[in-house]
């Protein structure tokens, strides 16, 4: 349905008034240490994941096999293949 320039003229005041008339309450505010908690939470998952590609590598490079290096991480060889092998392997 198109609308007309006054039509979005007049939702566009609806909307300001609205913004500026809001008021937050208390029940609006939210802890930010939450936040800040999930964010260093996902860094050190992260970190993880890098120190375990550069351990997967190393271990490749002195001859560990796929199979030992998935039961090490708790899957298949070839699972650990996939997600470890071709994206740094030398």
């Amino acid at each position: 349905m198109p609308r007309t320039v006054q039509d979005i003229l007049d939702h566009g005041d609806e909307l300001s008034k609205r913004f500026e008339d809001y008021e937050p309450t208390p029940d609006d505010e939210r802890d930010p240490e939450s936040f800040l908690a999930l964010r260093r939470a996902v860094l050190g998952r992260s970190e993880a994941e890098r120190s375990i590609q550069q351990a997967v590598t190393e271990a490749r490079q002195h001859g560990y096999s796929w199979r030992s290096i998935g039961t090490l991480l708790g899957t298949s060889g070839e699972a650990a293949r996939q997600r470890y092998g071709t994206r740094h392997q030398v």
